[in-house]
C-alpha cells in the first residue's frame, strides 16, 4: 500500500514509518526541513519537503495514497493556539478533499470530545469536526492520553527543587500513554480498511499522580519525591519563567484544570479502552536513563 505520513520524524511518526516500511509498504514522509531528507531515505521512505501551510503541496503529497496520517505539530509562536491548530486541520481537510484520498488516520487527543476548557486540545476538537464533514472519506480519530514524555518537562524541578507537580493534586488521575504505543495503534489502523467516522482511544496506563511521583523518584534515586499541587497562578508563572510563551502556558494551565476536575477523562472511561504495553514503571526506567 501507499501511505503519506505527516509529522516528519517525530516521536510518533518515526516508529510509525519504521513499522510501515518493514511491512513492505511505500511510505512518503512530509517534513518542513530539508535536513531530514537523508534520515527519511535511510528509513526506506520517500521525503516530501514543504510547508503544511501550502495546500497545493499537501495535495500533491496526498495524491495517490491509499491512506494518510495527519497530525497538527505544536507551535510555540502561535498567537492564538486554538486557531493555529484548527487552521492546520483546515489545510489538511482541503488537501484530503482535493487529492481524492479516501482513508485518513488523524492524531487527535483524549478530551477532544469537549468543545472548550481543555487548553490545546480544544483545537483538536475543531479538527475532528472539520474532518467529520469530509464527504466520502473514512476517518479514524486517534485519541491518545497524556504523553509520558511530557513528564520530562519536570526534570529541572525534580533536580533542583526535589518535587514534581502541576495545578492538580496528588490524588488526581493521569491517563498515560507512550508514543511507541500510539505509533503501534496507528500502524494497525492505517493498514486495515475502515468506514465512516470513528474514534479510537490509545492509552498505556492509568495512575494517580502520587504514584507517578513515586515511580519517577524511585527510578532516579529520589524515592521521597512528592507530587505538589500548585495554584493555577503559580503554574502559569512557573511555565512563563521557564520560557514558555504566555499563550502556550495559559493553554496548558487550562488543560490542567480539566485534569483536576476529571472531565478530561470522562469519555475515555465511557468507551472502555484497551490498554497498551508500556506501563509507568517501564517509562520510569526510560526517564531515569535520560535524567
Amino acid at each position: 500500500m501507499k501511505f503519506t505520513i505527516t509529522g516528519s520524524l517525530g516521536n510518533i511518526s518515526k516508529p510509525l514509518v519504521q513499522t510501515l516500511v518493514s511491512a513492505g509498504h511505500q511510505v512518503t514522509v512530509i517534513s518542513s526541513s530539508a535536513d531530514k531528507i537523508k534520515a527519511i531515505e535511510e528509513l526506506g521512505a520517500k521525503p516530501a519537503i514543504g510547508s503544511i501551510d501550502d495546500i497545493d503541496f499537501l495535495t500533491k503529497a496526498f495524491t495517490g495514497a491509499d491512506a494518510v496520517y495527519t497530525m497538527c505539530p505544536p507551535s510555540f509562536s502561535a498567537q492564538d493556539y486554538r486557531a493555529y491548530i484548527a487552521g492546520t486541520g483546515s489545510n489538511y481537510a482541503a488537501a484530503i478533499q482535493a487529492s481524492g484520498v479516501k482513508q485518513v488516520v488523524n492524531l487527535s487527543s483524549i478530551g477532544a470530545h469537549l468543545s472548550d476548557g481543555t487548553g490545546p486540545i480544544k483545537g483538536l476538537h475543531d479538527v475532528e469536526q472539520l474532518f467529520n464533514k469530509l464527504e466520502g472519506v473514512a476517518v479514524k480519530h486517534m485519541r491518545p492520553a497524556y504523553f509520558y514524555i511530557n513528564l520530562y518537562g519536570n526534570t529541572d524541578m525534580i533536580k533542583h527543587a526535589g518535587i514534581i507537580g502541576a495545578n492538580y493534586s496528588e490524588s488526581a488521575t493521569l491517563v498515560l500513554v507512550h508514543p511507541q504505543d500510539i505509533a503501534a495503534a496507528i500502524a494497525e489502523e492505517i493498514q486495515q480498511s475502515f468506514t465512516g467516522k470513528s474514534v479510537r482511544y490509545v492509552t498505556s496506563d492509568v495512575r494517580k499522580t502520587a504514584e507517578v511521583a513515586t515511580a519517577l523518584g524511585t527510578a532516579v534515586g529520589k524515592p521521597e519525591l512528592k507530587w505538589v499541587e500548585f495554584t493555577d497562578e503559580q503554574a502559569l508563572g512557573g511555565m512563563i519563567d521557564a520560557g514558555l510563551p504566555e499563550e502556550i502556558a495559559k493553554n496548558y494551565v487550562e488543560m490542567g484544570t480539566a485534569i483536576r476536575s476529571g472531565v478530561l477523562w470522562e469519555d475515555f472511561y465511557a468507551n472502555k479502552p484497551v490498554y497498551a504495553a508500556i506501563k509507568l514503571e517501564d517509562f520510569a526506567k526510560e526517564f531515569a536513563g535520560n535524567f
